[in-house]
C-alpha cells in the first residue's frame, strides 16, 4: 500500500467497517463514489474524509498486517 490513510478519530474505521458490510467488495467504490460528490458539491472535509475511508477500506481488505509490527 503506497499510502497509509490517516485516521481523525475510530469514527472512519467505523464508517469503512459499514460500507464495507453494506457494499461488500464495492466498499471502496462506494467510498470514492461518495469522496467524488462531495467533492462535485464544493465539500472539501467530506471529499477528503471519504477519500481516507476509500483507503482504510482497501488496507482492511488485505488480510494480512501491513507496515511495523512490534
Amino acid at each position: 500500500m503506497d499510502q497509509m490513510p490517516w485516521l481523525n478519530d475510530r469514527g472512519a474505521v467505523s464508517d469503512a467497517f459499514d460500507l464495507i458490510r453494506q457494499y461488500g467488495d464495492d466498499a471502496g467504490f462506494e467510498a470514492a463514489s461518495r469522496a467524488d460528490r462531495s467533492r462535485d458539491i464544493g465539500n472539501h472535509i467530506h471529499f477528503c474524509h471519504w477519500r481516507q475511508i476509500e483507503r482504510l477500506v482497501v488496507l482492511m481488505s488485505v488480510g494480512r498486517a501491513v507496515g511495523t509490527i512490534h
